[in-house]
């Protein structure tokens, strides 16, 4: 025992806060610790196993409180503590993991901000779990010691230079996102060759990209574009597994599960 806490001392002192990473880990530890929760309660919800965990939070007249609006107010509260309290690390360190539970909270319904649709459960839904996956990795890259931009300003020319690149960076970054090659941008900022990678390469078939350059004006780009992105392509199913993985399985695919298990049940009584 002496010797785990011993660890953790010396993990948090020498490799935390000597680099002043400490609240960075606290937002991490609560924002994937409140996905957890939230990814396991909610299909603890839609279970018919588990009738006793609590459902969904819904008002008298019938409005559902999407659990992304506790976290936006644990966001805005522990935000506006820290800053009243910022001289005082102990309560700065508290505001940071609630900040980091909030955050979890709330990107867990990325896909309710983009598509203005509660998309939870169906295949729009999984941009909650890409969003997600993102941000962890995001987080644990600056932990790590990467950061996306340093900027360099000894000289006039430095300034300059630096400035450049990273607006090229960006310039690519942008890209990327508009080709719907999302890992490609977001790890590229941190990893600046396979941002270059992935602007260069073909964009995904539906992506904004594709529409705006490919289709009827370049009918061979757009011919590459569906070649290399077929929907039963192999890498996709792992992503898919690895979404109902974490986030449980589409609504659709839910009911068919449960659809073929009660033929089970009734077949073998």
């Amino acid at each position: 025992m002496s010797t785990c806490a011993s660890f953790i001392t010396s993990f948090w002192n020498d490799q935390l806060a000597d680099h002043g990473r400490q609240y960075l880990f606290l937002v991490l530890v609560g924002f994937v610790g409140s996905f957890a929760f939230i990814r396991i309660s909610t299909r603890l919800m839609r279970s018919p196993r588990v009738p006793w965990w609590p459902g969904s939070v819904v008002s008298e007249g019938g409005v559902h409180v999407h659990h992304l609006v506790f976290g936006i107010v644990t966001m805005m509260a522990s935000g506006v503590v820290s800053f009243a309290l910022l001289e005082t690390a102990f309560w700065y360190e508290v505001c940071a993991l609630l900040f980091g539970i909030g955050l979890g909270l709330t990107i867990d319904e990325f896909a309710l901000w983009l598509y203005l649709d509660d998309v939870y459960w169906s295949k729009e839904g999984r941009a909650s779990i890409d969003a997600t996956l993102l941000a962890v990795a995001a987080m644990g890259l600056i932990l790590l010691g990467a950061a996306p931009f340093e900027i360099h300003a000894d000289t006039a020319w430095d300034l300059i230079g630096t400035v450049a690149v990273t607006l090229f960076i960006l310039g690519m970054a942008v890209i990327c996102f508009a080709k719907q090659r999302l890992y490609h941008g977001a790890i590229g900022l941190f990893v600046w060759p396979l941002v270059i990678y992935g602007a260069l390469r073909v964009g995904k078939p539906n992506s904004p990209w594709a529409r705006r350059f490919y289709g009827e004006r370049r009918p061979r780009l757009q011919a590459k574009s569906e070649r290399r992105f077929p929907p039963d392509r192999p890498s996709e199913r792992v992503k898919e597994r690895f979404r109902d993985l974490i986030g449980g399985v589409t609504h659709e695919e839910y009911q068919a599960r449960l659809a073929s298990s009660t033929r089970n049940q009734k077949a073998g009584s």
